[in-house]
Protein backbone atom coordinates (compact mmCIF):
# COMPACT_ATOMS: atom_id res chain seq x y z
CA UNK A 1 0.00 0.00 0.00
CA UNK A 2 1.32 3.49 -1.16
CA UNK A 3 0.74 5.79 1.99
CA UNK A 4 1.41 9.38 2.09
CA UNK A 5 1.09 10.87 5.84
CA UNK A 6 1.52 14.85 6.30
CA UNK A 7 3.97 15.47 3.68
CA UNK A 8 4.74 18.97 3.04
CA UNK A 9 7.51 20.66 0.43
CA UNK A 10 8.76 24.02 -0.30
CA UNK A 11 10.91 24.80 -3.47
CA UNK A 12 12.90 27.47 -1.34
CA UNK A 13 13.65 27.63 2.11
CA UNK A 14 11.70 31.04 2.53
CA UNK A 15 9.27 29.94 0.21
CA UNK A 16 5.48 28.68 0.50
CA UNK A 17 4.90 25.58 1.21
CA UNK A 18 3.24 24.17 -2.62
CA UNK A 19 2.34 20.54 -0.22
CA UNK A 20 0.56 21.59 2.86
CA UNK A 21 0.33 18.24 5.04
CA UNK A 22 -1.11 15.96 2.15
CA UNK A 23 -2.24 12.26 3.38
CA UNK A 24 -3.69 9.51 0.67
CA UNK A 25 -3.32 5.66 0.94
CA UNK A 26 -3.82 3.25 -2.21
CA UNK A 27 -4.15 -0.18 -2.20
CA UNK A 28 -2.52 -2.73 -4.44
CA UNK A 29 -4.90 -3.30 -7.60
CA UNK A 30 -6.60 0.20 -7.48
CA UNK A 31 -6.50 2.48 -9.50
CA UNK A 32 -5.88 6.13 -7.81
CA UNK A 33 -6.66 9.50 -9.60
CA UNK A 34 -5.29 12.70 -8.64
CA UNK A 35 -7.49 15.65 -9.17
CA UNK A 36 -7.31 19.32 -9.44
CA UNK A 37 -6.00 23.00 -11.17
CA UNK A 38 -3.08 23.29 -12.93
CA UNK A 39 -0.92 24.94 -10.20
CA UNK A 40 -2.67 22.78 -6.80
CA UNK A 41 0.43 20.58 -6.45
CA UNK A 42 0.20 17.74 -8.46
CA UNK A 43 3.49 17.52 -10.20
CA UNK A 44 4.93 17.79 -7.36
CA UNK A 45 3.21 15.44 -5.22
CA UNK A 46 4.64 12.86 -7.81
CA UNK A 47 7.88 13.79 -7.70
CA UNK A 48 7.96 13.58 -4.33
CA UNK A 49 7.07 9.97 -4.53
CA UNK A 50 9.03 9.30 -7.06
CA UNK A 51 12.23 10.52 -5.14
CA UNK A 52 13.15 13.45 -7.41
CA UNK A 53 12.13 15.92 -4.60
CA UNK A 54 12.10 14.92 -1.01
CA UNK A 55 9.22 16.35 1.28
CA UNK A 56 10.22 18.67 3.89
CA UNK A 57 8.43 17.14 6.27
CA UNK A 58 6.10 13.90 6.99
CA UNK A 59 6.61 10.13 5.61
CA UNK A 60 5.89 8.36 2.20
CA UNK A 61 6.04 4.74 2.35
CA UNK A 62 5.32 1.69 0.34
CA UNK A 63 4.57 -1.93 1.34
CA UNK A 64 5.72 -0.08 5.01
CA UNK A 65 9.38 0.67 3.64
CA UNK A 66 10.54 4.51 3.89
CA UNK A 67 10.75 5.33 -0.29
CA UNK A 68 13.23 7.56 0.76
CA UNK A 69 15.73 5.46 2.60
CA UNK A 70 15.81 3.17 -0.90
CA UNK A 71 18.89 3.66 -3.13
CA UNK A 72 17.61 4.28 -7.08
CA UNK A 73 17.62 0.91 -7.75
CA UNK A 74 15.37 -0.32 -4.67
CA UNK A 75 13.33 2.12 -6.20
CA UNK A 76 12.93 1.43 -9.35
CA UNK A 77 11.80 -2.09 -8.68
CA UNK A 78 8.78 -0.99 -6.91
CA UNK A 79 7.52 2.17 -8.60
CA UNK A 80 7.75 2.95 -12.26
CA UNK A 81 6.61 6.15 -13.60
CA UNK A 82 4.93 7.03 -17.48
CA UNK A 83 5.42 10.39 -18.43
CA UNK A 84 2.94 12.34 -20.33
CA UNK A 85 5.85 13.50 -22.38
CA UNK A 86 7.54 10.45 -24.08
CA UNK A 87 10.96 9.88 -24.96
CA UNK A 88 13.36 6.98 -26.20
CA UNK A 89 15.57 8.12 -28.72
CA UNK A 90 15.89 5.84 -31.81
CA UNK A 91 15.27 2.21 -29.86
CA UNK A 92 14.04 -0.07 -31.13
CA UNK A 93 10.60 -1.43 -29.49
CA UNK A 94 12.06 -4.01 -28.17
CA UNK A 95 15.13 -2.44 -26.68
CA UNK A 96 12.90 0.99 -25.59
CA UNK A 97 11.11 -1.83 -23.35
CA UNK A 98 14.52 -3.66 -21.96
CA UNK A 99 15.49 0.05 -20.64
CA UNK A 100 12.91 -0.92 -18.32
CA UNK A 101 14.82 -3.80 -16.67
CA UNK A 102 18.22 -1.52 -16.20
CA UNK A 103 17.54 -1.14 -12.05
CA UNK A 104 17.91 -5.11 -12.67
CA UNK A 105 20.79 -6.12 -14.99
CA UNK A 106 23.34 -2.87 -14.61
CA UNK A 107 25.09 -3.10 -17.32
CA UNK A 108 24.32 -5.80 -19.39
CA UNK A 109 21.41 -7.58 -19.72
CA UNK A 110 20.58 -11.47 -19.08
CA UNK A 111 18.68 -14.27 -20.86
CA UNK A 112 16.01 -13.36 -17.83
CA UNK A 113 15.79 -10.10 -18.80
CA UNK A 114 15.55 -10.70 -22.47
CA UNK A 115 12.73 -13.56 -21.81
CA UNK A 116 10.74 -10.53 -19.63
CA UNK A 117 10.99 -8.41 -22.44
CA UNK A 118 9.33 -11.04 -24.81
CA UNK A 119 6.56 -12.06 -22.46
CA UNK A 120 5.27 -8.27 -22.03
CA UNK A 121 5.32 -7.64 -25.56
CA UNK A 122 3.25 -10.40 -26.06
CA UNK A 123 1.00 -9.64 -23.45
CA UNK A 124 0.49 -6.21 -24.49
CA UNK A 125 -0.18 -7.34 -28.26
CA UNK A 126 3.41 -5.58 -28.95
CA UNK A 127 5.15 -8.41 -30.79
CA UNK A 128 4.46 -7.49 -34.70
CA UNK A 129 6.65 -3.89 -33.59
CA UNK A 130 9.59 -5.49 -31.55
CA UNK A 131 11.93 -4.22 -34.35
CA UNK A 132 10.29 -0.89 -35.35
CA UNK A 133 11.84 2.29 -34.27
CA UNK A 134 9.99 3.76 -31.48
CA UNK A 135 10.39 7.30 -33.49
CA UNK A 136 8.18 6.09 -36.47
CA UNK A 137 5.59 4.97 -34.50
CA UNK A 138 1.53 7.00 -33.24
CA UNK A 139 1.42 8.59 -30.35
CA UNK A 140 -1.30 5.55 -29.04
CA UNK A 141 1.91 3.47 -29.98
CA UNK A 142 4.41 4.92 -28.10
CA UNK A 143 2.08 5.58 -25.36
CA UNK A 144 1.42 1.74 -24.78
CA UNK A 145 5.24 1.19 -25.41
CA UNK A 146 6.32 3.40 -22.57
CA UNK A 147 3.35 1.16 -20.38
CA UNK A 148 5.50 -1.81 -21.47
CA UNK A 149 8.51 -0.14 -20.73
CA UNK A 150 7.69 0.17 -16.83
CA UNK A 151 5.86 -3.11 -16.78
CA UNK A 152 9.38 -4.73 -17.57
CA UNK A 153 10.35 -2.81 -14.13
CA UNK A 154 8.33 -5.39 -12.51
CA UNK A 155 6.83 -2.67 -10.46
CA UNK A 156 4.06 -2.86 -7.29
CA UNK A 157 3.09 1.29 -8.28
CA UNK A 158 2.69 2.54 -11.43
CA UNK A 159 2.67 6.51 -11.46
CA UNK A 160 0.87 8.13 -14.96
CA UNK A 161 1.32 11.84 -15.77
CA UNK A 162 -2.01 12.38 -17.66
CA UNK A 163 -1.41 9.14 -19.75
CA UNK A 164 -4.05 10.20 -22.42
CA UNK A 165 -3.36 14.10 -22.67
CA UNK A 166 -2.16 14.06 -26.61
CA UNK A 167 -4.13 10.59 -27.89
CA UNK A 168 -7.38 11.01 -30.32
CA UNK A 169 -10.29 9.37 -28.36
CA UNK A 170 -9.84 5.73 -29.95
CA UNK A 171 -5.73 5.46 -28.20
CA UNK A 172 -7.27 7.00 -25.12
CA UNK A 173 -9.76 4.48 -24.66
CA UNK A 174 -6.85 2.01 -25.19
CA UNK A 175 -4.02 2.85 -22.70
CA UNK A 176 -6.96 3.35 -19.85
CA UNK A 177 -8.26 -0.64 -20.56
CA UNK A 178 -4.87 -1.76 -21.08
CA UNK A 179 -4.21 0.17 -17.54
CA UNK A 180 -7.03 -1.14 -15.43
CA UNK A 181 -6.31 -4.92 -16.99
CA UNK A 182 -2.77 -4.43 -15.30
CA UNK A 183 -3.99 -3.11 -12.10
CA UNK A 184 -5.96 -5.81 -11.78
CA UNK A 185 -4.31 -8.64 -13.15
CA UNK A 186 -1.05 -7.83 -11.98
CA UNK A 187 -2.44 -6.60 -8.33
CA UNK A 188 -0.33 -2.99 -9.06
CA UNK A 189 -1.42 0.03 -8.00
CA UNK A 190 -2.02 3.03 -10.39
CA UNK A 191 -1.91 6.42 -9.42
CA UNK A 192 -2.59 8.96 -11.97
CA UNK A 193 -3.53 12.12 -12.78
CA UNK A 194 -6.60 13.42 -15.24
CA UNK A 195 -7.87 16.53 -16.77
CA UNK A 196 -11.14 15.23 -18.23
CA UNK A 197 -13.42 14.31 -15.25
CA UNK A 198 -15.38 11.99 -17.17
CA UNK A 199 -12.27 10.35 -18.11
CA UNK A 200 -11.32 9.82 -14.72
CA UNK A 201 -14.59 8.81 -13.38
CA UNK A 202 -14.21 5.53 -15.53
CA UNK A 203 -11.22 5.38 -14.86
CA UNK A 204 -10.34 5.53 -11.84
CA UNK A 205 -11.32 3.68 -8.47
CA UNK A 206 -10.18 6.18 -5.57
CA UNK A 207 -9.90 10.14 -5.76
CA UNK A 208 -7.98 13.19 -4.64
CA UNK A 209 -9.19 16.29 -5.47
CA UNK A 210 -6.24 18.71 -4.41
CA UNK A 211 -6.37 22.11 -4.15
CA UNK A 212 -4.17 24.58 -2.34
CA UNK A 213 -1.40 21.38 -1.43
CA UNK A 214 -3.95 19.56 0.07
CA UNK A 215 -6.65 17.22 -0.45
CA UNK A 216 -9.59 18.67 0.80
CA UNK A 217 -11.71 15.54 -0.84
CA UNK A 218 -11.17 11.75 -1.12
CA UNK A 219 -13.47 8.97 -2.07
CA UNK A 220 -15.25 7.04 -4.62
CA UNK A 221 -17.11 8.36 -7.11
CA UNK A 222 -19.66 9.49 -4.99
CA UNK A 223 -17.15 12.18 -4.24
CA UNK A 224 -18.38 13.40 -7.61
CA UNK A 225 -20.66 16.23 -6.84
CA UNK A 226 -21.27 19.76 -8.43
CA UNK A 227 -20.63 21.45 -5.02
CA UNK A 228 -16.95 19.86 -4.56
CA UNK A 229 -16.09 19.98 -8.61
CA UNK A 230 -17.29 24.00 -8.02
CA UNK A 231 -14.57 24.20 -5.03
CA UNK A 232 -11.80 22.27 -6.51
CA UNK A 233 -11.96 23.74 -10.04
CA UNK A 234 -14.30 26.76 -9.83
CA UNK A 235 -16.62 25.82 -12.72
CA UNK A 236 -20.70 25.28 -12.15
CA UNK A 237 -21.27 22.12 -13.93
CA UNK A 238 -24.30 19.34 -14.10
CA UNK A 239 -24.32 16.24 -13.57
CA UNK A 240 -26.62 13.97 -15.77
CA UNK A 241 -27.75 10.71 -15.89
CA UNK A 242 -26.78 8.75 -19.28
CA UNK A 243 -27.56 4.55 -19.74
CA UNK A 244 -27.35 4.51 -16.15
CA UNK A 245 -24.18 6.35 -15.36
CA UNK A 246 -23.11 9.25 -13.94
CA UNK A 247 -21.63 12.10 -16.88
CA UNK A 248 -20.38 15.63 -16.07
CA UNK A 249 -21.60 18.87 -18.18
CA UNK A 250 -20.75 21.81 -18.09
CA UNK A 251 -23.31 24.79 -17.40
CA UNK A 252 -23.85 26.61 -20.60
CA UNK A 253 -23.11 29.92 -18.78
CA UNK A 254 -19.30 28.78 -18.37
CA UNK A 255 -19.01 27.89 -22.01
CA UNK A 256 -19.82 31.45 -23.52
Amino acid sequence: MLSVEHVTFRYSRQGPDVLRGVNLELKPGEIGILLGRNGSGKTTLFQNILGILNPRSGSIRFEGEDLRKLSRAQRARRIAYVPQDIRFGALSVFDSVLMGRVAYFGMKAGREDYLAVERILRDMGLEAFAQRNVEELSGGERQKIAVARAMAQEPKLMVFDEPTGNLDIANEQQIITEAKRLAREKNIAILSSLHDLNRAMEFGDRFFFLKDGVVKYTGGKECFREDVLRDIFDINVKIAQVDGQPVILQKQEEML
